[in-house]
């Protein structure tokens, strides 16, 4: 088993320091994930001490595990992160390497504090704007929570078609911010601009909405979906008979859930929505990013087993506690021989492994994992556009497009169009690698070209 064998790189990225005198505050900046970092050290009588912040991500005080410094060598370790920082002190100056997920970034720390660095996003709408906009709250019943958003309507009077946006994994606000980009307020601008009313809301315990996002499933989300639905019906602006759903990724997963159930629903888009059951995503995705960011194929192979494997013992865990009982042993044996190439330093076996468990036996993952989008797609009867970027590795169209128009078929829905896109990426960017360290980096948001499709289909859906 080799370096790379991680399952999944946690959602934060986090660091600390300590020594020589290295105490205080130090900062940096992850360019590629457009991420500020702060380091809070000090000196205790069992030696230093740390915190992290994550300013970005509105993340302070994180606990780090292990601060030590030696030699100008500064190592920070916090296994509950997978995450490991080091860093040389040179002129008042720490510049190294943080780790994580396979993942090797460099990062420079200095004692001064920063402003975010303005990332160049040419495509992010700016005032005066051609349409109305309004803050609004709904209530999902079901769990009882209130979710916040903003709606944009062409013009303050009339009956215009709408659609809910509906984010990718992890916690997202209402612009689906990620790496410096805001593909969801560049998307509803664009939209509204063609006469096409927009909900856009943060995700349930995160932003202003209320809830719990970390025991939450897709399925869940979905019930958050049919809110936001129901509270566009009662909108006199909307036209009831015409409001469809545009879901990003995850949201791909989503978006049949809930039209396979209502009625309400009058059209779909799928943005590099999964036709793969979602162990074999996850596993093709992994193979398809490591290929392209040169790992040897023995370690493709060989991380793809691991996963594999570890996956089977989800799909069939019917069980929490006892799939972190079955994953802590065949991990414990899997790394018995191996744990220094796998491991990083500074991490024991047992911290890695629990954090590799903690990020697995979660409610979110279990349900990812098991869902097979196809049975649900059968049973849509509604309009459906599926677009994939040429160059997306995360849902590669290949695998992935085939699936969604045999699913309609199958169903006797002859209503669907798919396209694979040229050149874009998971983001629907243009893009040169479709690798993930790519989208911070490139300018463009959202190709227009892309924009273009969703707008001409739904103008035309809805005439």
């Amino acid at each position: 088993m080799k370096k790379n064998m991680t399952l999944v790189a946690a959602l934060l990225m986090l660091l600390t320091v300590s020594g020589q005198d290295i105490t205080g505050d130090w900062h940096g900046y992850l360019k590629e994930f457009q991420l500020r970092i702060v380091f809070h050290i000090e000196e205790t009588e069992n030696g230093l001490r740390s915190t992290m912040d994550s300013p970005d991500q509105g993340a302070n005080g994180i606990p780090v595990s292990e601060t030590q410094f030696e030699d100008s060598l500064l190592t920070i370790t916090a296994p509950n992160l997978g995450l490991t920082f080091k860093g040389k002190l040179i002129d008042d100056a720490l510049e190294g390497t943080f780790s994580q997920g396979g993942m090797q970034l460099p990062l420079k720390l200095t004692r001064e504090d920063m402003e975010k660095p303005v990332a160049k996003r040419p495509q992010e709408p700016k005032e005066p704007f051609p349409y109305y906009i309004e803050e609004v709250t709904f209530i999902n019943e079901d769990a009882d929570i209130s979710l916040a958003g903003t709606l944009t309507l062409p013009e303050k009077a009339g009956k215009f078609p709408a659609v809910v946006l509906i984010t990718g994994s992890g916690p997202q606000d209402r612009n689906e911010e990620l790496m410096g980009h805001k593909p969801f307020l560049v998307l509803a601008d664009h939209l509204t601009r063609n006469g096409i009313a927009v909900l856009r809301y943060d995700d349930r315990g995160f932003g202003k909405s209320n809830g719990e996002f970390g025991s939450s499933t897709s399925a869940d989300f979905a019930t958050d979906v049919q809110s936001a639905v129901a509270y566009l019906k009662t909108r006199k602006e909307i036209d009831s008979s015409k409001i469809g759903l545009i879901g990003h990724s995850e949201g791909g997963f989503i978006a049949p859930m809930v039209a396979a159930k209502s009625k309400d629903i009058a059209y779909i888009i799928l943005l590099a929505g999964p036709g793969l059951r979602g162990d074999k995503l996850i596993v093709l995705q992994q193979e398809l990013i490591a290929r392209a960011s040169g790992a040897s194929e023995e370690d493709i192979q060989i991380t793809k087993e691991f996963n594999t494997k570890v996956f089977k013992m989800v799909l069939e865990s019917d069980d929490i506690e006892t799939l972190k009982n079955d994953l802590n042993q065949y991990m414990t044996q899997a790394f018995k021989n191996e744990a220094k190439n796998i491991v990083p330093g500074g991490t024991s076996v047992e911290n890695f492994i629990e954090t590799q468990i903690n990020v697995i036996a979660t409610p979110w993952l279990v349900g990812f994992v098991k869902h097979d989008p196809v049975p649900v797609l059968e049973k849509v009867s509604c309009a459906v556009l599926a677009l994939n970027g040429g160059k997306d590795l995360q849902v590669p169209p290949k695998a992935n497009l085939p699936l969604l128009e045999q699913a309609l078929l199958k169903g006797g829905n002859q209503e669907g169009t798919f396209l694979e896109l040229p050149g874009l990426n998971h983001l629907f960017q243009e893009s040169e690698t479709g690798l993930p360290s790519e989208y911070g980096i490139i300018e463009q948001t959202f190709a227009p070209s892309a924009l273009k499709v969703i707008s001409d289909w739904i103008v035309k859906q809805t005439k």
